[in-house]
């Protein structure tokens, strides 16, 4: 399984070997409209053809720039900004030459020019450095993460880590994975996505019994989760295919209505991950569950 580079707040990594063997073995369009981090897109190999939407504009500015400059250009262009910037670079000099251990991290030393970069991304105009500015900004922030705050300004803070091996190996991994399918890259409402018969569509929406960056200040609503389930009826009714991962237990909460509604359909069960995910919880009891409205050889 190939990892992506962007650390996204309910990445489906760690639980792909779980719903890969449940997707449809083949199909003519793979649809992740709720694409993320793009780690079930560039995994799943049944389609002949995929497509890659999600609703965070900037979040699919930088998957498409990743998508269509080379690998060579795009780490350059980090490094240049690492210089501007006056940010580490353990890659080339080692924790040593900065005086601090791995354990302790890099935070107090790349504050302060974090936060030039951070404003200076908050400000900027230029199309052709935006996506560049936002991946330093990942790279060199808390775990990470991409976050906006509801003013749609980049808000996460300075992390421990730097452009290091298994950050620069990651990208490149996802590059060449990525490239070789060459999704059709798209930012729209899940509502306004197309199918037709054939299809396979995969949605991991936020989940609304849970709390994460992507589901904060009412950015996911009990009406977003009922016309999520009307969308699947009329995927159903079109002759397509979907698989819906989700949750229906979480911290003593059910969605009592997506329980319901999935008695029509088939319900997998999925490990629990949530402990090893970005959920600000620990000891969660979750089930989390895989949604199919087609039978599975498993």
């Amino acid at each position: 399984m190939i990892n992506s580079f962007l650390n996204y707040t309910g990445s489906k990594y760690r639980i792909m070997d779980q719903l890969i063997p449940l997707f449809p073995n083949r199909c003519d369009t793979m649809i992740d409209i709720f694409g993320g981090s793009g780690v079930v897109t560039v995994n799943y190999h049944g389609a002949n053809n995929f497509v890659f939407n999600d609703k965070n504009e900037p979040l699919v500015i930088l998957i498409d720039y990743v998508a269509n400059h080379s690998i060579e250009f795009i780490e350059k262009s980090i490094n240049k900004i690492i210089t501007e910037y006056g940010l580490t670079d353990t890659m080339t000099h080692g924790y040593e030459y900065y005086h601090v251990s791995s354990n302790k991290g890099l935070a107090s030393i790349n504050k302060p020019g974090y936060l030039r970069l951070r404003r200076d991304y908050n400000n900027l105009d230029d199309p052709k450095m935006k996506p560049l500015y936002l991946y330093a900004l990942i790279i060199f922030g808390f775990n990470n993460q991409i976050r906006f705050n509801n003013k749609g300004l980049f808000n996460n803070p300075v992390g421990k880590r730097d452009f290091n091996k298994n950050m620069r190996e990651k990208i490149r991994a996802f590059s060449k994975k990525w490239k070789a399918k060459s999704p059709r890259i798209v930012s729209k409402d899940f509502r306004n996505i197309e199918i037709t018969k054939g299809d396979f569509v995969y949605a991991d929406p936020p989940y609304l019994i849970t709390t994460a960056t992507y589901n904060e200040n009412g950015g996911w609503t009990t009406k977003d989760d009922q016309d999520l389930l009307d969308y699947l009826d009329h995927v159903q009714k079109k002759g397509a295919k979907f698989a819906l991962s989700n949750v229906i237990e979480h911290k003593g909460y059910r969605n009592d209505m997506l329980i319901d509604w999935s008695k029509k359909y088939n319900v997998f069960n999925i490990a629990n991950t949530f402990k090893n995910s970005n959920y600000h919880t620990k000891n969660l009891t979750s089930k989390e569950v895989l949604i199919t409205n087609y039978e599975t050889s498993i």
